[in-house]
């Protein structure tokens, strides 16, 4: 995910796939301890993803002064 399909999303889109990410980081981590993974790869995009989000969001609460 850009950073620029981001900064399209509204605050509560932003929420929501933050919510999506981590749980299927979780899904992921927990399959990888019992059984390897087919692309594992894909847990350290999603963390990435994530940290993406979550700085949106922060630029977002500091432009409005939260």
């Amino acid at each position: 995910m850009k950073g620029s399909e981001i900064r399209e999303l509204t605050v509560q889109e932003i929420a929501e796939r933050i919510e999506q990410l981590q749980e299927e980081r979780f899904r992921l981590r927990f399959r990888s301890a019992t059984q390897q993974l087919e692309n594992p790869t894909l847990l350290r995009t999603i963390r990435r993803d994530i940290a993406r989000l979550k700085t949106a969001q922060r630029e977002r609460d500091l432009k409005e002064g939260r």
